[in-house]
């Protein structure tokens, strides 16, 4: 029986950047390791590869962000970062401040695919973005509630 989520793993080109863009989101390095290819065959079937990864944890999340880079990489495939791809999509992100978050993340070389949208039904604001390799993700902001917290 599943107990609970455990972590996504993203696959990143260079994790140095991949770490320092996600630290600048508010998550921080748990655990640091390298994998040996011999490890990396049983678990994943993939031969001839090695790796490094950084499991990482953000205060307002439960789950583990666990980002991975094997060597050699296997060069990205544009078409995950379409929306409508089969599979899975992308990560969203909750914020308190939206213009103040897309500003620091487009700092850090964030692309934005639109400026900020509010869903008329229920007043969230959204927006697109690719990150690191092309990553997409997803900011929201939700409005106060009349007790004065985001709903």
């Amino acid at each position: 029986m599943i107990l609970c989520m455990d972590h996504l793993n993203i696959v990143v080109t260079d994790l140095k950047k991949a770490t320092g863009f996600f630290e600048a989101m508010g998550f921080r390095p748990v655990m640091e390791s390298e994998l040996d290819s011999a490890f990396l065959e049983k678990a994943t079937g993939l031969s001839g590869v090695k790796g490094r990864f950084i499991a990482m944890e953000h205060s307002g999340s439960f789950m583990r962000l666990e980002l991975l880079e094997y060597q050699p990489a296997k060069a990205p495939d544009g078409r995950i970062s379409m929306a409508n791809q089969v599979g899975f999509r992308h990560l969203a992100f909750q914020v308190e401040d939206m213009e103040k978050t897309v500003e620091s993340l487009k700092a850090l070389g964030a692309v934005f695919l639109s400026p900020v949208q509010t869903w008329e039904k229920t007043g969230k604001k959204l927006v697109y973005f690719l990150g690191p390799d092309g990553i997409l993700m997803e900011l929201c902001q939700y409005p106060a509630s009349p007790e004065g917290e985001a709903a």
